[in-house]
């Protein structure tokens, strides 16, 4: 009997071990290096993101994609230069273990640090019922990426009507209670994020992902770093 508890023990260990040790794969890259002037701001690297906290598997604020994902992303920072603007990214690939994060902090009611900035409009116990949180994410198949414009001169934001992560209404593309400059920008990078082959989520201004993605069905865990 103690025995087998023993095994089991070390069995568990070693799958975290090896959980915790997969690497990147070969057809991934960091995206600076395709785009080594692009803006960052790794929101679940740090605590300014809906949880309040950072989140599990981002031990660097790096932006990680596939490669052919980070070759369209290319294409789009290039395109959006020769107007004067830039691309902020938010987030990239995520891993399973930042989604399993997400949905653990969902069943902590009492936990509502962010919710002031994030979702004050909405009780916590429904944002996985709403959508706004799932237990599979397309950011962990590498391939989508979450990101807004920048004046490439000032680096500052556009104004898109709703910060990043702002679960609501208002962050639905269709949202039309917008200011024409917030519907223009909206447009701006819907379109430019279209011309490189990358579709929008209808509810969320700033979540794109690439039509073309080579792994569809293939949900990644390795840690961000």
């Amino acid at each position: 009997m103690k025995l087998n508890f023993c095994l089991s023990i070390s069995l568990v260990f070693f799958a975290f071990q090896l959980k915790a040790q997969q690497k990147m794969p070969q057809n991934f890259a960091y995206v600076k290096e395709f785009i080594p002037t692009i803006s960052l701001d790794m929101r679940y690297f740090g605590s300014h993101n809906f949880t309040g906290r950072p989140v599990h598997g981002y031990e660097k604020p790096v932006a990680i994609l596939t490669k052919r994902a980070a070759l369209a992303l290319q294409q789009v920072e290039k395109h959006l230069n020769k107007q004067g603007l830039a691309l902020k990214i938010f987030d990239a690939y995520r891993p399973q273990r930042a989604v399993d994060h997400f949905k653990a902090w969902s069943l902590v009611i009492n936990d509502t640090i962010a919710k002031r900035e994030f979702y004050p409009q909405l009780d916590k116990k429904n944002l996985f019922k709403l959508g706004f949180i799932a237990s599979k994410s397309g950011h962990s198949r590498g391939s989508t990426v979450d990101l807004t414009l920048i004046d490439l001169t000032n680096k500052k934001e556009l104004d898109m009507g709703a910060p990043f992560d702002f679960f609501g209404d208002i962050s639905h593309h269709n949202y039309s209670n917008l200011t024409t400059k917030q519907k223009e920008n909206r447009k701006i990078l819907r379109e430019a994020m279209a011309k490189f082959g990358f579709k929008a989520y209808d509810k969320e201004w700033w979540h794109y992902t690439l039509k073309d993605e080579p792994y569809r069905k293939t949900y990644f865990d390795f840690i961000v770093k």
